[in-house]
C-alpha cells in the first residue's frame, strides 16, 4: 500500500495491511507530531526517539511489527515536526522527556503504558517507570540503560558554557542560519552519525529533520528543522548515585537491546552497573546483538523478534 505525501513523506511503500497516520497532540507552547502506526482504536505503544533523531527513527522497524501492533512514536519538543520552546526557555532533555510524556499519558487517558526508546527515548522510558512505577507495563530500551551519567565535576565544569551557548542560539538571527542543498546536507548528517546511520537511512531521518528554506529569507537550499538549543541541553545529566536511586524504584517488564559495537561508552560499567540495579526489583531481559548505536533503524531485522516476542510474552 501507499501513503500520499504528508510532511515530507513521499508515498511510503508499507506491507499490506500497515497503516500510519500523521497526528498532532496540543501542547502548551504549540503542538507535539506524531506517527501513529497501526489501529487506533486501542491503546498504543509510545516510541521515543534519540536525541537530535525524531520519530522517522522508527520508519524501519515497526513495519516488520505485526501489523496488528499500535504504536504512537513523537516527535519530542524542537524534533522533528514538534513545537519549539519559546524563546527565553531551556531544554532539560531528561525531566522535560518525562513531563511530556505525563502530558500525553493525561491527554489521552491511558493507563499501563509500554513504552520503547533509543538513547534518549530509552533514558525517558527508564526515567518515567521509575518516576510512574504504578502506571508503567513495560519498557524497551536499545542501547541505553538510563540518562547519561556523568562524574559532578564534569557537570560543574560545564556549567557556563552550556548556559553562554543557549543564549547564543536562542538570539541566533535568520541570516546566519546554515542553509544547504540536499546532498549537502545529508553529507553533514552521515558525517555527524559516524557510521551509526547509513546514507540511506540519513535521508529516513531527514524526512522530518529538515525543510525547504523559507521564501522570505532568500536562500536557497534546505536548513534543519531541530532547534539549534537542542546542541546544548547537557544540564540535564546526573551523577551515577543518582541512576542507581532512579533504577531502584522501577518495577515493571523490562527489554534492555544493547547493541555490538553499538555506542562508544566513556563508563560501560555504568549502564551495567543499572542493568544489575534494575534486576532487583524488575522482570529484566538484557540481550546484546550486532549492530550500531541505531540498530533499529540500520539493522532492524537484527531486534524486531526480539521486539514482538518481549510483547507478546507479556
Amino acid at each position: 500500500m501507499a501513503e500520499e505525501k504528508v510532511n515530507g513523506y513521499q508515498k511510503e511503500d508499507l506491507p499490506l495491511g500497515v497503516k500510519v497516520e500523521e497526528i498532532e497532540i496540543p501542547v502548551p507552547w504549540g503542538h507535539v507530531a506524531g506517527r501513529w502506526w497501526g489501529p487506533k482504536n486501542k491503546q498504543p505503544m509510545i516510541a521515543i526517539h534519540g536525541w537530535q533523531d525524531n520519530a522517522g527513527t522508527w520508519d524501519k522497524l515497526i513495519p516488520l511489527l505485526p501489523a496488528a501492533t499500535s504504536v504512537l512514536c513523537i516527535d519530542l519538543p524542537g524534533h522533528g515536526l514538534s513545537s519549539h520552546y519559546p524563546t527565553g526557555m531551556l531544554y532539560y532533555i531528561f525531566w522535560d522527556g518525562i513531563v511530556l510524556l505525563r502530558r500525553i499519558v493525561k491527554y489521552f487517558n491511558w493507563s499501563k503504558i509500554t513504552l520503547m526508546g533509543h538513547s534518549l527515548g530509552g533514558a525517558l522510558s527508564f526515567m518515567y517507570a521509575a518516576s510512574f512505577p504504578d502506571d508503567v507495563d513495560r519498557i524497551i530500551c536499545i542501547d541505553i540503560a538510563s540518562p547519561a551519567v556523568r562524574v559532578p565535576e564534569h557537570m560543574v565544569k560545564n556549567t557556563s558554557g552550556m548556559i553562554e551557548k543557549n543564549l547564543e542560539y536562542e538570539n541566533l538571527p535568520e541570516e546566519k542560519i546554515p542553509c544547504y542543498d540536499y546532498e549537502e546536507m545529508i553529507d553533514i548528517v552521515c558525517e555527524a552519525y559516524k557510521g551509526s546511520v547509513s546514507r540511506e537511512n540519513c535521508k529516513v531521518l531527514m524526512k522530518r529533520g529538515m525543510a525547504p528554506v523559507p521564501a522570505h529569507m532568500k536562500k536557497k537550499g534546505f536548513y534543519f528543522k531541530r532547534d539549534p538549543r537542542l546542541k546544548v541541553a547537557g544540564l540535564a545529566m546526573m551523577s551515577i548515585e543518582t541512576a542507581l536511586e532512579y533504577a531502584s524504584k522501577v518495577t515493571c517488564k523490562v527489554l534492555n537491546i544493547r547493541a555490538i559495537p553499538g555506542q562508544k561508552w566513556e563508563r560501560l560499567d555504568y549502564y551495567l552497573d543499572i542493568i544489575e540495579k534494575l534486576k532487583q526489583n524488575a522482570d529484566v531481559n538484557y540481550i546484546e546483538v550486532e549492530g550500531t548505536h541505531h540498530v533499529h533503524l540500520n539493522a532492524p531485522q537484527n531486534i524486531d523478534t526480539i521486539i514482538e516476542d518481549f510483547l507478546e510474552l507479556y
